[in-house]
C-alpha cells in the first residue's frame, strides 16, 4: 500500500492547493479558470474525504491496540477487542474503496453522448429490433432524469429503423452508456413467421462522447460541405430550399448528412456535432485497438462489430457475453430496467483496472 499512500497524499496536497486557489480573488475574477479549478476540486473531494476518514480509523485502531497493552478489567478488555474488530473491518473496506477511487477516470465519463442505432443483419426484423433498442434506451434515460433528442432517423415501412441518431444529455451519461457500444443480437419469432421458427437478427449500437470542447483539432480545410434539397415529408419548403447538409471529413472519409431541420444553419450545426463525435471516435478506436493488441480488455467500450449481448424472447432471457451475466427478465430490460446489467459491467471494469493497479504496485 506504500505507493498508494504516496498517491493519496499527493491527491490530498493538490486538494488543499486547489482550495487555496479558488479562494484567491484573482482566480475568482477569472471565471474560466475558477470553473476549471472548482471542477478539479470537486473531482478530488470524495477521495480526500475517504483518505482522511481512513487516517482517523487507523489512528483509532492504533490507540485501541496500545490500550490493550495496559492492565484493563475483563469488561473493558472485551469492549476494546470489539472496537478493534470493527475498526479493522472498516479499515479493510476503506482501503478497497481508496484503491477504486485511485483508478484513473475516463475523461469522457462526465460527457453527454451521441448514440447511433443501426438495423444490421436480418432485414425488417433487424430494423424492428433497432426500434426496440431505441425505446429501451429512451425509457432508461427517463429513469435517469436525462434528456433525449433525435438528431437524425431513417425509418422503414414496417415501423423500424434503418438508423436513428440520438443526443442524450444529463449527469454522467457516457459513464453508464459507454458499455452499450457493440453488436446486439435478438432471437425471436417474427410476426410474419407462420411456422413459428425462431429467427436471429442483429442491430449495432455506437456510443460516442459529445465533443463540444474538441479534444482533437479538426482543420476546416479537411471538411467538404455540400448542400442540397431535402427529401421526404415537409411540403413545399423542403422541396424548394437547399437546407440539407452533407459534411465529409476528408482524412477519414467519414460522412454526415443532416436534413431534419428547416434551416441550413440548423442542419450545419447538428451535422458538425455528429461529425466531431464520429471523428473523435475514429481516432479513439485506433488508440484502443493498439492498446488491445497488447492487453485485451474484458469489458472496455467494445468494438462495434463485437457481439456483446443476446436478447432471447422465447425464454425471456438476456445475456451479456462479456461478463457472462444472464438475467431472466428480458421484458423488464426492454422496459428500461438496465441498472443491474450496467452496474455489473461497471464493477467488472473496475475489478480489472484494480488488478492492473495492484500489478503496478507490485
Amino acid at each position: 500500500m506504500d505507493q498508494i499512500f504516496d498517491k493519496l497524499q499527493a491527491v490530498s496536497d493538490r486538494y488543499d492547493e486547489l482550495n487555496e486557489l479558488i479562494s484567491d480573488p484573482e482566480v475568482i475574477a477569472d471565471t474560466q479558470r475558477f470553473m476549471k479549478l472548482s471542477k478539479e476540486e470537486g473531482g478530488l473531494r470524495e477521495t480526500v474525504e475517504t483518505y482522511h476518514h481512513y487516517q482517523d480509523v487507523t489512528t483509532a485502531l492504533a490507540d485501541d491496540q496500545e490500550m490493550l497493552q495496559e492492565k484493563l478489567d475483563d469488561d473493558m478488555t472485551e469492549m476494546v477487542k470489539g472496537e478493534i474488530a470493527d475498526l479493522e473491518k472498516e479499515k479493510d473496506e476503506l482501503e478497497q474503496k481508496l484503491k477504486i477511487l485511485l483508478i484513473p477516470k475516463d475523461p469522457n465519463d462526465e460527457k453527454n453522448i451521441i448514440m447511433e442505432i443501426h438495423g444490421a443483419a436480418g432485414g425488417d426484423e433487424a430494423s424492428l429490433f433497432a426500434a426496440d433498442l431505441y425505446n429501451m434506451y429512451v425509457k432508461y434515460a427517463e429513469m435517469q432524469g436525462w434528456q433525449v433528442e433525435i438528431i437524425d432517423e431513417s425509418d422503414t415501412e414496417v415501423g423500424g429503423f434503418k438508423e436513428i441518431v440520438l443526443m442524450i444529455t444529463g449527469d454522467k451519461v457516457y459513464s453508464k452508456l459507454k458499455y452499450e457500444n457493440g453488436a446486439h443480437r435478438v432471437q425471436r419469432v417474427p410476426e410474419t413467421e407462420s411456422a413459428g421458427r425462431v429467427h436471429t437478427s442483429t442491430a449495432t449500437v455506437g456510443v460516442m462522447p459529445e465533443e463540444e470542447d474538441v479534444d482533437i483539432d479538426i482543420d476546416p480545410a479537411d471538411i467538404r460541405t455540400d448542400v442540397y434539397r431535402s427529401s421526404g415529408a415537409g411540403g413545399q419548403h423542403i422541396n424548394k430550399t437547399s437546407s440539407a447538409v452533407r459534411m465529409t471529413h476528408l482524412p477519414t472519409g467519414i460522412v454526415v448528412a443532416m436534413q431534419d431541420e428547416r434551416s441550413q444553419q440548423q442542419n450545419r450545426a447538428k451535422a458538425m456535432t455528429v461529425l466531431r463525435a464520429r471523428v473523435y471516435d475514429y481516432y479513439k478506436q485506433q488508440e484502443e485497438d493498439e492498446y488491445n493488441a497488447q492487453r485485451k480488455s474484458a469489458v472496455g467500450t467494445g468494438d462495434r462489430s463485437e457481439r456483446i449481448r443476446t436478447y432471447n424472447f422465447p425464454q425471456n432471457r438476456v445475456t451479456d457475453h462479456r461478463i457472462g451475466l444472464t438475467l431472466n427478465k428480458l421484458d423488464k430490460v426492454l422496459a428500461g430496467d438496465l441498472d443491474e446489467i450496467i452496474d455489473a459491467l461497471i464493477i467488472s471494469d473496475q475489478a480489472e483496472k484494480l488488478e492492473h493497479l495492484n500489478d503496478a504496485e507490485v
